[in-house]
């Protein structure tokens, strides 16, 4: 399977050589030695949902961070210090750096790590050294979430628990990202906007979330 799967990458990659670079190879001399994103996409790590891909996007217009559940976990972590992880030196640099001009937190269905979540308050724990206590953050979106279902507040789905969750975990992550200051501070000058998406990996449907109402619609 190793062989295999370094073929496949091989493969690919000459692919891109022969019929996407030549289409685009004065954007990437152009890109060679800086860039310019102007947003900033965090999303899972999920194979299914490649931010790139869904945004048919060129080279060096998202900046893009990827990880279990689409998290950002807040700026002050449980010991009262700044978190120390790869999403909160992705939005530093994006923010401070690269200054751009939108975040878009954007989950998608059949989340595998949100499916840890809801399954570990039904009493089974997600195990692992990292995964489990990466999972154990979404547990203010899961209340939240259980609160919506039980209230009649989901969304219709077939797995209310699941859809709704997914949606709270973007909010969460959206307000989290509010709390760390140069995000606080782009916002308070108009520099940054903050959005959220959902994405139907089935249907291939985008929905957009909306600041004001937190309500997830399609576009």
């Amino acid at each position: 399977m190793p062989k295999h799967a370094y073929q496949a990458l091989v493969s690919g990659y000459h692919r891109f050589r022969t019929a996407r670079y030549p289409q685009q190879a004065a954007l990437y001399e152009a890109l060679g030695d800086s860039q310019s994103p102007r947003i900033m996409v965090i999303s899972c790590a999920d194979s299914r949902c490649d931010p790139g891909d869904i945004f048919e996007a060129a080279p060096g217009t998202l900046f893009t961070v990827r990880n279990v559940a689409n998290l950002v976990p807040p700026y002050i972590e449980a010991d009262g210090q700044p978190g120390v992880h790869g999403v909160s030196a992705a939005v530093e640099f994006a923010v401070k750096s690269l200054k751009v001009a939108m975040i878009v937190v954007m989950g998608h269905a059949g989340c595998g790590g949100i499916k840890a979540s809801i399954e570990a308050r039904d009493g089974d724990p997600v195990g692992g050294e990292f995964l489990g206590p990466w999972v154990e953050l979404l547990t203010p979106a899961r209340e939240r979430a259980v609160n919506r279902c039980t209230h009649g507040h989901g969304v219709g789905h077939d797995d209310p628990m699941q859809r709704v969750m997914e949606e709270e975990v973007v909010a969460e992550s959206l307000k989290n990202l509010s709390g760390f200051p140069f995000v606080a501070d782009a916002l308070a000058a108009g520099t940054l906007e903050l959005h959220g998406a959902w994405f139907s990996i089935g249907s291939g449907e985008l929905h957009w979330r909306d600041p004001a109402s937190g309500v997830f619609a399609a576009v």
